[in-house]
């Protein structure tokens, strides 16, 4: 039986399911040969040793399904931001600002944090209609301005930043049904597990929200997942995210072997470096282990730009090629 490795997508534009699983599958074999391991990567992931699948749920944020797509009902359209939605989206971005004060580059970098945060959550103002939303694009903008992190998450306005993390919010908000009463958040893991197989070792690769998807769907999970690795989590975000996980209290899912969690400091998107410090482990004493790489470019957010780092591909490679012998 082959093994598995199954990509899970996170926030972002709709995508074709197939060029991103050859985009991410291609970054992958960039980081193994970088690993030393362009031998094994030729092998397991050009020479079809490996069953590969990309789980591909963004279509279900959609108010229309996308072609291809017509046999699962879609999401229905959002309803406008209302205060509630307003104050969960100010969360994240505060939660992102201070993780990244509690180690800022440097001291400019942590006077432009301090900026946002207190445009974020001004002192003594009331809150009247429209300030929560008027906040939040605010301290958006603000961020644009923050030294290092100009084009973190790949965003090009404070516009398109909160459409994306509007995904995260309505996916932890697990409000929004269709007309069958499924939640949405419940859908998209339903597309996750789709992917996963049912008797075989499976090893599961997410990004960012994909994140959040595939460590609640594992939850569900009895086969076995030799290796989970999470790239760019906001899983450690300690106000927005990490009360909203499913189940509760957050430990690793029990069939995980081993849980790598991978970040880069410009990653505005991660929520806390040491996931350990906030997730428990399971009864097999699996919690997950955090390496810092440092991508080139501005923007480091992309999966592909974790993939294709050694300390990523290198220890894929290495499970990979443990479970094809078994």
């Amino acid at each position: 039986m082959r093994p598995r490795l199954v990509f899970v997508h996170g926030v972002g534009k709709p995508r074709e399911a197939k060029t991103e699983l050859e985009e991410w599958r291609a970054a992958l074999s960039v980081g193994a040969r970088a690993a030393g391991h362009s031998r094994k990567a030729a092998e397991l992931l050009d020479g079809g040793a490996v069953d590969i699948r990309f789980a591909y749920y963004g279509d279900l944020f959609l108010p229309e399904a996308a072609p291809g797509n017509e046999a699962v009902a879609p999401a229905p359209a959002p309803a406008p931001a209302g205060p509630d939605e307003d104050e969960e989206l100010r969360e994240l971005l505060l939660d992102m600002v201070d993780e990244h004060l509690e180690a800022p580059r440097d001291d400019r970098q942590a006077q432009a944090l301090r900026v946002t945060r207190n445009k974020l959550a001004p002192t003594g103002e009331e809150q009247g209609p429209g300030s929560l939303a008027r906040q939040v694009l605010v301290g958006a903008n603000s961020l644009f301005a923050v030294p290092g992190l100009r084009t973190f998450g790949g965003w090009l306005s404070a516009g398109a930043m909160k459409r994306d993390l509007h995904q995260v919010r309505r996916y932890l908000a697990r409000k929004e049904t269709d007309e069958a009463g499924l939640s949405l958040d419940r859908r998209i893991r339903a597309r996750v597990s789709a992917e996963l197989d049912s008797e075989g070792p499976t090893v599961v690769v997410a990004h960012s929200l994909g994140t959040v998807v595939a460590f609640e769907t594992l939850h569900a999970h009895s086969a076995h997942v030799p290796l989970f690795v999470t790239l760019g989590s906001p899983l450690g975000m300690r106000t927005a995210v990490w009360p909203r996980v499913r189940p509760q209290p957050v430990r690793t899912p029990k069939g995980v072997g081993r849980w790598l969690n991978v970040w880069d400091r410009d990653d505005f998107v991660t929520g806390g470096t040491e996931l350990a410090r906030c997730i428990a482990p399971n009864s097999a004493s699996v919690a997950p282990v955090s390496t810092r790489v440092d991508a080139d470019g501005l923007n480091v957010h992309p999966a592909v730009k974790y993939l294709a780092q050694p300390a990523v591909a290198g220890p894929l490679i290495e499970v990979l090629d443990a479970v094809t012998v078994e």
